[in-house]
């Protein structure tokens, strides 16, 4: 009996394993920038004012504690008909097609974006960050403080193709 087999005998009625029903979420905030249309790269000077619920002020603090928080947001401004399941991406020319989910695209199944971002200020329920890739208007699902000892994967390795610089040795600046 396969693993699969096992799993599914385990679950009532025969439901299927990954559920199929929409998941919603109500924004915490939106993003205000200067940013109309999104790009690939570029975002590390761009400073967004994170703009929270005011019923939410309380639950922030005191978040301007933390140098660096994750910002979950949607990407809001990606239709649908857009999305894919492969893109061409990685440090090849030109570069082969790999499936999104092993990228950071934004073309994803579910458009959700996570980004480390440094903390600048905060004021009331508006928290001043740098280095965040959305763009204006974009709705803020949570926020959550970075953590090093629980965030940061010291011995965490890329594959040749995600890494900047010569696509032949893997090596690379960034």
């Amino acid at each position: 009996m396969s693993l699969l087999s096992k799993v599914k005998g385990l679950l009532p009625g025969g439901d299927p394993i990954v559920p199929r029903e929409p998941v919603s979420y109500r924004p915490i905030g939106v993003v205000r920038n200067r940013v109309k249309e999104s790009r690939p790269d570029g975002w590390e000077g761009v400073r967004s004012d994170i703009i929270l619920r005011e019923d939410l002020t309380d639950a922030i603090d005191p978040i301007e504690g933390f140098s660096h928080v994750i910002v979950v947001f949607d990407f809001h401004a990606v239709p649908e008909d857009v999305r894919r399941l492969r893109i061409p991406v990685g440090n090849e020319t030109p570069p082969p097609e790999r499936g999104v989910l092993a990228t950071r695209s934004q073309l994803r199944p579910n458009g959700i974006g996570v980004s480390v971002v440094k903390v600048e200020h905060r004021r009331k329920n508006v928290l001043r960050v740098t280095g965040l890739d959305a763009i204006n208007g974009t709705p803020v699902l949570d926020l959550k403080p970075y953590l090093p000892e629980y965030d940061a994967v010291p011995a965490a390795t890329l594959p040749s193709w995600a890494v900047k610089g010569d696509a032949a040795s893997g090596t690379g600046s960034g």
